[in-house]
């Protein structure tokens, strides 16, 4: 493992979830659900998140058991990247409203401790 690349990686999922944070601040699912931006701007953070996920785990396995469903969230980008026609707008906001507050927290935890 490098922890150095590790820290990288999860420095990118901190950012990108909270630019999603930021994008939605004061939003309601409505705002989203009208505004192809917003979604895809999203969207485009959340697949930052899996792939920066998917490469530390590569790198340092222990991560599995410090990331709430860090398999669920790569499978997300997974889904975004090659299923993209079946995601929709609900799924999208109920996971970055509700997972991304934990995630940014437990990612935050785990870099505190480098």
């Amino acid at each position: 493992m490098s922890p150095r690349e590790v820290n990288k990686l999860l420095f990118d999922v901190q950012k990108a979830c909270e630019r999603i944070l930021n994008f939605i601040e004061g939003r309601t699912f409505d705002d989203f659900d009208n505004d192809e931006m917003l979604q895809s701007a999203v969207e485009r953070q959340a697949e930052i998140i899996g792939e920066a996920l998917n490469q530390a785990l590569g790198l340092d396995p222990s991560l599995r058991d410090r990331i709430t469903d860090i398999g669920r969230i790569i499978a997300f980008r997974n889904r975004l990247i090659h299923g993209y026609a079946s995601v929709s707008a609900q799924i999208v906001w109920g996971i970055v409203s509700n997972d991304v507050p934990v995630l940014l927290a437990e990612v935050r935890a785990i870099m505190s401790e480098s």
